[in-house]
């Protein structure tokens, strides 16, 4: 399993959308779903992905 963090690039703010699958091709899967469900156009999004283990996470820094 693996742990994927993305960051959805906007023109005002960038979203911030963690999948866990099995492989990239599953991943994917679900994020075209979740993009597609939120957004009228396909947003700049890059991908970072780790193993996922006990313990495995991503920080997510808030914005004021």
């Amino acid at each position: 399993m693996y742990l994927y963090k993305l960051e959805i690039q906007l023109e005002t703010h960038t979203d911030v959308l963690i999948v866990l699958a099995e492989n990239d091709g599953k991943a994917f899967d679900s994020v075209e779903s979740h993009l597609a469900r939120h957004y009228i156009a396909t947003p700049k999004v890059i991908v970072e992905r780790k193993r996922a283990d006990k313990g495995t996470g991503y920080l997510v820094e808030g914005k004021e």
